[in-house]
């Protein structure tokens, strides 16, 4: 919770610094984003690969525990394709590319900026970004506040998938507490599976 709220705080800070005219001009001239967006998917390259839980992940798969990401990959897909029947501003791909986030805020929003520049322009592009970088922390703060009633309706499993891409770490302390120790394993190899997918879905549906 603590840390998406951190990240709204920096995104109105760089919006009232984008508003202001207080910056630079080599930074409001110069397109920073596809760098950060570089360092960022390094970044998560080697959080996955220097995990010490790695290997004990790997060993302990199962073909049925592909069924968990999966459940929340079509899941997600299916609800946002069902939402933009109810939105004419964004076409369905738009939707389908801003729940592509899976709860992974930073990553989706940078890259739905970047990717839909060259189609809807710079504005339009912001602008559907920053509605997957509001909407996807949205959901890991279900996921974090939500967990123990979902665990009560829907069963253990179902914070995993509320959770999406952060269940390797942020929510991954309640998931623990509210679902048991032996799901762990679980919740890791689930959220480095879609956390893995983001990128893919997300370069996919921009493309559309």
């Amino acid at each position: 919770m603590k840390g998406s709220l951190i990240v709204v705080g920096f995104f109105a800070l760089g919006c009232l610094l984008g508003w202001s005219g207080w910056l630079p001009r080599v930074v409001v001239e110069n397109d920073f984003t596809r760098y950060v967006l570089y360092l960022l998917m390094a970044l998560v390259g080697i959080s996955i690969g220097s995990d010490r839980q790695l290997n004990d992940i790997l060993r302990s798969i199962r073909p049925r525990l592909l069924l968990v990401p999966l459940a929340t990959i079509v899941g997600t897909l299916s609800f946002s394709a069902l939402v933009s029947l109810f939105i004419t501003r964004w076409s369905p791909f738009d939707c389908l590319a801003v729940g592509s986030g899976f709860a992974y805020y930073s990553l989706s929003s940078i890259l739905i900026t970047e990717l839909k520049t060259p189609t809807l322009g710079e504005q339009l592009a912001a602008e559907l970004g920053t509605i997957a970088l509001i909407a996807n922390i949205i959901r890991e703060i279900f996921a974090l506040l939500g967990a123990p009633l979902f665990v009560k309706w829907f069963g253990r499993l179902a914070p995993i998938c509320a959770g999406g891409a952060t269940t390797m770490d942020t929510t991954l302390p309640i998931i623990t507490r509210c679902c048991g120790k032996d799901l762990v394993f679980v919740s890791i190899f689930h959220g480095i599976l879609v956390d893995f997918s983001v990128p893919f879905f997300v370069s996919f549906f921009c493309s559309l």
